[in-house]
């Protein structure tokens, strides 16, 4: 379920939030946005499509592919929350007829990312710094692929928690070779929470942009509070859920509303 949350923000980050990183073909001279790293790991397509073939057999085709995805991203904050964080989400987004693979790595953010290119990552994209450090905090549900923070397991400069490095460096061991997966929270990898902020300050978090929010005092003073008041945070999380749903919406003149997630129409 977590894997729909993180859907929904890739989706927003690239072109806004319009369904483009769910087509599989879109211009016939470049692959789409699923197709290139870091969204080849991408989960929860069979959501989407089963949601927009019950949809579409009832309603017909009056609500768009980007609207599923954002409210698949709302439900699943509010389940993996235990029924804790639950706010409307708006409707009325179109879905886009452009994705590019050559788009994703200039607007996510990867994960050996510095805090200044996160404040202007995210100032890119109309979101500001402190709902930066809070949509940060879905990193709790998160899984990882070792790849990801190989480099903070082997460096003497890495001031991961000794126990974690150790347990993760027996985790991440694969004798055939494959990238193995980790989760980020090994307290309640299960729970959307405020853990994050509290691994973050014991130095017991996976990616170098993770360590990076101790870098700034703006941001390390956000982990502070998050960290202390759940509610606090679980108030700012929804807000900033909505507000990133916003991005970049599209229009009808500039887009459509699919019938099938994958495919643009073809009339």
């Amino acid at each position: 379920m977590a894997g729909l949350i993180r859907l929904f923000f890739h989706d927003c980050f690239v072109r806004g939030c319009d369904a483009s990183v769910l087509l599989e073909t879109a211009d016939p001279n470049s692959a789409t946005e699923k197709f290139r790293i870091p969204n080849l790991s991408l989960r929860g397509f069979e959501v989407i499509d089963a949601a927009k073939a019950k949809i579409e057999k009832v309603c017909g085709n009056v609500v768009s592919c980007a609207d599923i995805v954002a409210f698949v991203g709302r439900d699943a904050t509010y389940f993996l929350s235990n029924k804790k964080v639950y706010f409307d989400m708006p409707a009325g987004r179109y879905d886009g007829r452009d994705s590019f693979i050559n788009e994703i790595l200039f607007n996510l953010p990867p994960p050996f990312t510095t805090v200044e290119q996160l404040r202007a990552g995210f100032a890119f994209k109309g979101l500001n710094t402190d709902e930066m450090v809070t949509l940060s905090g879905a990193h709790t549900i998160w899984i990882s692929h070792c790849s990801s923070f190989s480099d903070r397991l082997t460096s003497n400069s890495s001031d991961m928690d000794p126990s974690l490095k150790s347990t993760l460096q027996q985790q991440c061991q694969s004798n055939s070779g494959s990238d193995n997966t980790v989760v980020h929270d090994n307290k309640t990898p299960d729970k959307l929470d405020n853990k994050y902020y509290k691994n973050v300050l014991s130095h017991e978090v996976l990616f170098t942009s993770d360590d990076a929010l101790m870098m700034a005092t703006n941001t390390s003073d956000a982990v502070r509070a998050n960290a202390k008041d759940t509610n606090h945070w679980e108030e700012k999380f929804k807000a900033a859920m909505v507000k990133m749903g916003a991005i970049d919406i599209k229009t009808v003149a500039n887009s459509e509303i699919r019938r099938v997630y994958r495919v643009l129409n073809t009339n």
